[in-house]
């Protein structure tokens, strides 16, 4: 299995570092997440029933053995980081919308592209992909000319170090 395959057969990430190492260039490291078993969620509602809901919940978080993958464009005409709560997620699509893929989306027809073939004023039609990276804390669309350098970091080795980094 390539590393787009593998980052797209996990079940949840979270974006972990966004950076542009040189002009126009973007790096994107995300962690795999997954339901710790191991934790309890808690509530400190004074409300019992929300006492209760959380009573028997574990958090979706990265713990140690989930995959960090980092993603590379050497070249990107624009790129939309979202807050996942207000973007576009929708499970099924769009019906005017087309892509492959779960966590890293590939369009074939978006309404990001549609965004960029107004806000460029066409000058990038049928030049640029539309790439949308699924995390849990946001939603990253990507217009690029190349679709990203995709590679598996390692897993998770060391929960002592800071968040973001690989462990």
């Amino acid at each position: 299995m390539d590393a787009i395959e593998q980052l797209n057969s996990v079940k949840c990430t979270y974006l972990r570092d966004l950076a542009e190492p040189r002009d126009n260039s973007l790096k994107i490291v995300v962690e795999e997440a997954v339901l710790n078993k191991n934790r309890i969620a808690s509530s400190s509602s004074p409300i019992p029933e929300l006492q209760n809901l959380f009573a028997d919940a574990h958090p979706i978080e990265s713990i140690e053995g989930c995959k960090v993958f980092e993603l590379y464009w050497k070249h990107y005409a624009a790129y939309c980081v979202t807050e996942e709560l207000v973007g576009s997620n929708a499970q099924t699509g769009y019906d005017d919308e087309s892509y492959e893929g779960k966590i890293l989306r590939t369009y074939t027809k978006s309404h990001f592209l549609d965004h960029i073939q107004r806000d460029t004023g066409g000058h990038v039609d049928g030049i640029v992909q539309h790439y949308k990276l699924i995390c849990l804390n946001h939603l990253i669309d990507i217009a690029a000319y190349e679709p990203p350098q995709v590679r598996l970091l390692g897993p998770i080795t060391d929960l002592s170090t800071s968040e973001g980094q690989i462990r």
